[in-house]
């Protein structure tokens, strides 16, 4: 299967060296989808000057070298030097036949990559909130598209794990027992067990003694201390893979790469770094400055890698877990799905770990950033009190509400898969709301609106292929033979819906290369709603001959697989019914 608009550039580049000379063969064509026809060459209106011609002299010269009479039924110029491109009947049907064999659907294979992903990065011994959401489902449609491609990705849970409280909450768990009640919240209110701890911390004096005596037997690698800390990530971990599990995200326990993991790595990430003269001592805190980071005032912020009382922070470990990522896991692109907030931060980590020679200028470094989610206030969400809502509290509710909406219109269902279906629709709902949104940008979170069968969102495309679905059981056939029909464009309909197949692996492709999931979201939905202009104006089971039914039902077919496959790579579920 070819991508219309990759071929077509390529013929054009094939025209303009044959026009004006090799040089110019590189040129983009600059091939766009056109309202006059399926696409348009507008390379000759850029080369005018370039070339000394007036642009539609340089548009007839390409048309008279443009072979694509296989590809094009028509080649027109139109205004001062548009190229316009109408693809053949027949090419759009072979091309859209070739979906139906093809396991990847058109989807090329890149030269692979390995790419860790950091993504999620919840706290042990703290609940996982509203804030959570987004990074763990773009992070997670991310990985999905990029492993589709066929890149080797990493992913990679920067859990918090390490530091100051954790002698706060073991002492607690000490003196609560380890078996008890009270460490059972860990798995399932892991907030009521630090509130608990931090409570005692700041009330007894002995207890807040204690728990600093812990932070040191832990950092000096106490075997006793660290046993206890690692029932503490244990114990999170459970809490971890039940919001992972509800949210139905890829990431398991083997991707756990929390800030422990770098601990022995930071007094040498100082010493060498002391050692190129990139950090110096200031106000007692051991400090990297870089040119073109300054305050308001002019004055140079620093970025912190030894604070004055000899401790470490975020940038000593950021720094260790990028040298980590391009030495250990010889990444080529490493992609960090974290809050827009973070962004100075990590752009002084890397520029400082490139100049220390620990990233070469081959490795990518990409701040996926991540905007806020907000209430109908359009403030940050938030509880009536002010507090981060709960991220299972959430989902708890999208399910419930997923179940009325089921209910309602399925009544003739039996509660067990009423309840599957619920639950499928209600996270996918959460999900494709946030990622059908570019993911640097706000938006509103609105229960309602993602739970719609109408319009841009997750039950829309749900209902969809599950439409479709029924259409085969209600013919007797199922996708598989029908995908064996040949496939036949006649329709106006068909012609759309054929093309709009034909734009799934450029799609995924660009997602691969921009990070913008919300791309394949915004095709999706166009899929669905050219699917639907087809059925209402193409009958496919009363088709009026045998072979008309057959094409007609690959085209429905394929465009199954596609829908399918499409919420597959974003991570949203395909119920069977609805």
């Amino acid at each position: 299967m070819a991508d219309p608009q990759e071929v077509l550039s390529q013929r054009v580049q094939s025209a303009l060296g044959a026009a004006f000379g090799a040089e110019f063969a590189e040129t983009d064509p600059v091939i766009r989808p056109s309202q006059f026809a399926d696409y348009q060459a507008n390379v000759a209106l850029a080369l005018a000057k370039r070339l000394g011609r007036k642009p539609r002299d340089v548009a007839s010269a390409i048309e008279e070298r443009l072979d694509v009479d296989d590809v094009c039924r028509e080649v027109e110029i139109s205004g001062p030097g548009f190229i316009n491109l109408t693809l053949r009947d027949d090419w759009i049907a072979g091309q859209t036949q070739a979906l139906l064999t093809d396991p990847r659907l058109g989807v090329a294979r890149p030269q692979p990559q390995n790419i860790p992903i950091d993504y999620s990065a919840p706290n042990v011994a703290k609940e996982m909130h509203v804030g959570h959401l987004r990074t763990t489902v773009v992070g997670d449609a991310l990985a999905r598209t990029l492993e589709f491609l066929g890149h080797n990705v990493i992913r990679q849970n920067h859990i918090g794990d390490w530091g100051t409280p954790f002698g706060m909450l073991i002492e607690h768990l000490l003196d609560a027992g380890e078996h008890s009640a009270e460490a059972d919240l860990l798995k399932t209110d892991p907030n009521a067990f630090y509130q608990a701890a931090k409570a005692k911390f700041d009330a007894s004096e002995e207890f807040a003694t204690r728990a600093r005596q812990r932070v040191v037997l832990l950092q000096g690698g106490d075997t006793e201390t660290l046993r206890l800390w690692r029932e503490l990530v244990d114990l999170s971990k459970v809490y971890f893979n039940k919001v992972y599990s509800t949210l139905g995200v890829t990431l398991t326990d083997d991707d756990l790469a929390g800030e422990s993991t770098y601990n022995d790595m930071l007094p040498e990430i100082c010493d060498e770094l002391e050692r190129q003269g990139l950090a110096q001592v200031s106000d007692g805190a051991l400090c990297v400055f870089l040119d073109g980071y300054t305050g308001r005032e002019g004055n140079p912020v620093p970025l912190i890698i030894r604070k004055s009382d000899g401790g470490y922070g975020y940038a000593t470990t950021d720094l260790a877990t990028v040298k980590y990522r391009v030495e250990e896991l010889k990444a080529d692109r490493i992609l960090y799905v974290v809050g827009a907030p973070q962004n100075l931060h990590f752009r002084m980590v890397w520029d400082t770990a490139r100049t220390a020679g620990w990233v070469p200028d081959t490795v990518e470094t990409t701040h996926v950033q991540i905007g806020n989610v907000l209430g109908s206030d359009h403030k940050i969400l938030r509880t009536r009190s002010g507090k981060s809502i709960r991220l299972m509290e959430l989902l708890d509710e999208a399910v419930e509400r997923a179940t009325q909406v089921v209910a309602e219109n399925r009544p003739d269902l039996d509660d067990a898969t009423r309840a599957r279906i619920a639950r499928e629709v209600g996270i996918g709902a959460v999900k494709y709301a946030d990622l059908s949104v570019s993911h640097d940008t706000e938006y509103v979170f609105d229960f309602d609106r993602m739970l719609a069968l109408t319009g841009n969102t997750g039950p829309y495309l749900q209902y969809a292929q599950a439409r479709i679905r029924s259409i085969f059981r209600k013919g007797g056939v199922t996708p598989e033979q029908a995908a064996e029909g040949t496939i036949k464009v006649t329709e106006p309909a068909e012609r759309d819906l054929a093309l709009a197949l034909l734009g799934f692996a450029p799609t995924v492709q660009q997602v691969g290369e921009t990070l913008e999931p919300h791309r394949l979201c915004a095709y999706l939905f166009d899929l669905a709603q050219a699917f639907t202009s087809f059925y209402d104006q193409c009958p496919v089971l009363k088709a009026d001959d045998g072979e008309l039914r057959a094409s007609r039902l690959a085209l429905t077919a394929a465009t199954l697989r596609t829908l399918v496959q499409g919420l597959d790579v974003l991570g949203v579920h395909a119920p069977e019914q609805m």
